[in-house]
């Protein structure tokens, strides 16, 4: 499992199955690399699979503008929206892979291809990483004045008979790194926990907070003005090590189910087959943005905590994810045609 490292200065499952077969992989150009003179020439162009003004889009800004900076060209961010990002994902991975045209994803894309009979592309041999840059937690939520104060209360009544007695968690939605950390609590804890999917985490808080449902399992940046604003508890974070920006609140793991962990990741892809020196150039610039002290502080604010890697270690943490969550949405039967 790949797993974090420190720096000192640091959707919707109503989806109509791309049928297209998996898009041809254009060779990339066989003429010598200078990345000094020849990388970038023109603008470079950011597809995000998720709507303006999410964490996403925001993280995907935010480095977009430094990134002008670092490279000399216009970086332009594109929102490709739908199918939980499948519709902005096949687009970059039909894009020719020369270095101007990155997928930025979250986790979703490692769950989908559990999800999704057909995808139109391969995760793994159409897209690669190219680095991972923030990781946001999960985190339990109720409301503050709720009779649930800790993980455990929320755990033995999910044990409790008859089933009525059960607890409900609001998720962002089907198929969501927080409906699959629902799952996850649900089977490591042996208990039974009814979930109710929201479009979206703003709903799904909308939910907890107007008291529709008891519990709720959304981002930790989602969360954050609410539970600073007092409206909220929070139980537990998802992360395999207490968040930076709740360092109060106890891991899922601190209390009592070790091993636990589902820590939303963020990075670039590029379509496979683009240079290697390229990816480098790309992998330097984003490495260097994310360890500056401000862009750190700006994203934890956000609710990101910071990091880097290497291309390779990011595509190890893919292929990992795709398997560990493809396993769990098998045992669920979590499928679309």
């Amino acid at each position: 499992m790949y797993k974090r490292k420190a720096f000192p200065l640091l959707g919707a499952l109503a989806f109509s199955a791309i049928t297209m077969a998996s898009p041809m992989r254009r060779a990339p150009d066989t003429a010598a690399h200078s990345v000094e003179n020849r990388y970038p020439g023109h603008p470079i162009t950011l597809v995000v699979t998720f709507p303006p003004g999410g964490g996403t889009d925001q993280l995907a800004r935010r480095l977009a503008a430094r990134l002008e900076q670092s490279l000399g060209q216009p970086v332009v961010v594109e929102n490709k929206t739908g199918a939980s990002g499948n519709i902005g994902a096949l687009a970059v991975a039909r894009a020719k892979p020369d270095g101007y045209t990155l997928l930025v994803v979250n986790s979703s894309y490692a769950i989908n291809p559990g999800v999704y009979r057909n995808l139109g592309f391969s995760p793994q041999k159409d897209l690669s990483g190219v680095i991972n840059v923030a990781f946001v937690p999960s985190v339990l939520v109720t409301k503050a004045d709720s009779h649930w104060k800790s993980l455990r209360d929320v755990l033995d009544a999910g044990r409790a008979q008859p089933a009525s007695a059960q607890p409900a968690y609001a998720s962002c939605g089907n198929g969501t790194p927080q409906h699959l950390a629902g799952e996850m609590l649900m089977r490591r804890a042996d208990a039974t926990l009814l979930h109710v999917p929201y479009r979206g985490c703003g709903p799904a808080l909308a939910g907890v907070l107007a008291g529709n449902v008891g519990l709720g399992i959304v981002t930790a940046s989602s969360a954050l003005p609410h539970l600073q604003a007092g409206a909220l508890r929070a139980l537990a974070v998802t992360s395999p090590q207490r968040s930076s920006l709740l360092p109060d609140v106890p891991t899922v793991a601190e209390q009592g189910l070790a091993g636990y962990e589902l820590d939303q990741w963020h990075g670039l892809l590029a379509p496979a087959g683009t240079p290697k020196d390229i990816v480098e150039r790309i992998n330097s610039a984003v490495a260097s943005i994310m360890q500056s002290p401000d862009m750190k502080l700006g994203l934890q604010a956000l609710g990101y905590d910071t990091t880097a890697s290497t291309a390779a270690e990011f595509q190890d943490m893919i292929d990992e994810d795709i398997a560990r969550f493809g396993k769990l949405t098998r045992e669920m039967g979590l499928k679309v045609d």
